[in-house]
């Protein structure tokens, strides 16, 4: 699996070897290569980290405004990274990119012949195996490798037996005729700078160096200050950032938190100790890749903060006109109200306009009871105009009501005089006492039922009207309301 995720870097690194012919130049020439090709996620992951810097002040705000409750501080602070468009992980998103490669490139490193080259892994091993058809009892490199006199190597060190293999055949290339196995892939390598080999593993107990020869400890030396160097680079990467960019610091909880100020931490840590890990090629890479990463780092700083003044500018700018619209409306609006001047708002909202529908219909409604309503005058004389109504309801008691139906004009006195009612029932009372027995007696002289039930009904037919009258009102109420 390994194989297959490190093989490109691996080709590459063979490629740029076999074109420079010079294995710390290639391992130099990736490390560009790398760095152009991560460029894109440190532009992106610059720009958020300086708009995160930015907004120092208002998270000051906030911490000061929810600082007893930090479920709180946290749902502002989420809400204002949502309102401003940043994402608090994408300032190291691309710091975790290059681990993956850094691990894919010591793959590559550590595996020479079958990631770098592509030998096929049977040549090396001791088992049979087939190849294009033809098998072998046993690896012919291996073979070739035992008949050289190589000492194969066990326990820990046998995770860089490839490195040992190769620098081997390097040394005995035509004497042992390992150029016979070119058809498979296999190339000379040579991982020496100068006095230093490349594919040796620095040594940290420098107490243990043979100081009597300088041929001796003074290439360990040198190798010994490989991951001491890569740390150093890491640490001023790390104080560049920390200077070009305050980081503002985001609330505990929040997605992001911390992991900047913990990647710059542990990333110079990492690199002292996996360079005394790994071969020295490793930490040529690594430091090459950090110093580029500085003059990437303070390029990409001093464009982006020239690129986010313009946009601030630009902010403020808008905010301000915007500011002074609704400072001329408002002035607008009190000078009208001053002379008396009312303009409805047809910029409402849903909620404004059902709010003015609805005052709307209160005040029709007003308008229409003030309408019908009867005036003062008209309340005094209410029985007097309208006998038959109730409150505001004008045939409550039917439209032919009428409070002297019974009185008015049916009894007068002798003398023609109009009876009131107290006079009507003395002289009923008087004749009923002269009148004889048998005639009192007979009842068909009073009215029959017929007389009454006839009434009654009347009074439900005026009941009648006075329903219909009442949904008359209804509609009209309502055809004034539309």
């Amino acid at each position: 699996m390994f194989n297959a995720i490190a093989a490109p870097f691996g080709m590459l690194l063979m490629w740029l070897y076999e074109l420079v012919n010079n294995y710390a130049l290639s391992l130099i020439l990736i490390a560009i290569l790398v760095r152009i090709l991560l460029l894109p996620f440190q532009m992106k992951g610059k720009r958020g980290q300086l708009r995160m810097s930015r907004l120092n002040p208002k998270m000051d705000e906030l911490r000061k405004k929810h600082a007893a409750n930090k479920q709180k501080l946290n749902e502002e602070t989420a809400k204002l990274y949502r309102e401003e468009g940043i994402n608090p992980a994408s300032g190291c998103l691309w710091n975790f990119i290059q681990m993956p490669i850094m691990l894919a490139l010591f793959w590559a490193i550590r595996q020479p012949i079958t990631v770098m080259m592509r030998v096929a892994e049977g040549f090396i091993y001791p088992e049979p195996f087939t190849h294009d058809g033809v098998n072998y009892a046993t690896g012919p490199i291996y073979q070739r490798l035992v008949e050289a006199g190589y000492q194969f190597v066990e326990g820990g060190q046998a995770t860089w037996e490839q490195i040992f293999q190769t620098r081997f055949m390097n040394d005995y290339w035509y004497q042992y005729n390992f150029n016979d196995f070119v058809d498979y892939g296999l190339r000379r390598m040579d991982f020496s700078l100068g006095m230093l080999d490349l594919g040796q593993v620095p040594e940290w107990q420098v107490w243990n160096f043979d100081w009597s020869d300088s041929t001796v400890w003074l290439p360990l030396l040198l190798l010994f200050f490989f991951p001491v160097l890569s740390c150093g680079a890491q640490f001023i990467s790390a104080a560049v950032m920390r200077k070009t960019n305050p980081m503002a610091t985001p609330a505990e909880g929040t997605p992001g938190a911390g992991s900047m100020g913990t990647m710059m931490k542990f990333m110079p840590l990492m690199s002292l100790v996996f360079g005394f890990m790994f071969p020295a090629a490793l930490a040529v890479y690594w430091t090459t890749g950090t110093v580029l990463q500085i003059g990437q780092d303070l390029w990409l700083n001093k464009r982006y903060t020239r690129i986010l003044d313009a946009e601030d500018a630009e902010k403020e700018k808008i905010r301000k006109e915007k500011e002074a619209v609704l400072e001329a409306k408002r002035l607008e609006t009190e000078r009208k109200k001053a002379e008396g001047i009312i303009e409805e708002n047809k910029n409402k909202s849903k909620r404004k306009k059902q709010k003015g529908s609805k005052q709307a219909r209160l005040e029709k409604a007003a308008e229409w009871e003030k309408k019908i309503s009867p005036k003062k005058k008209d309340r005094e004389n209410e029985n007097k105009h309208e006998p038959s109504r109730i409150g505001n309801r004008r045939y409550a008691r039917g439209r032919a009501y009428d409070p002297d139906r019974y009185s008015k004009g049916s009894a007068t006195s002798e003398t023609g005089e109009l009876l009131d009612d107290d006079s009507l029932a003395i002289d009923v009372a008087d004749d009923f006492v002269d009148l004889p027995d048998s005639e009192i007696a007979d009842t068909d002289s009073f009215p029959d039922d017929d007389y009454f039930e006839e009434d009654e009904s009347d009074d439900y037919e005026d009941d009648d009207d006075f329903e219909d009258d009442y949904e008359d009102d209804d509609d009209d109420y309502d055809d004034e309301e539309n």
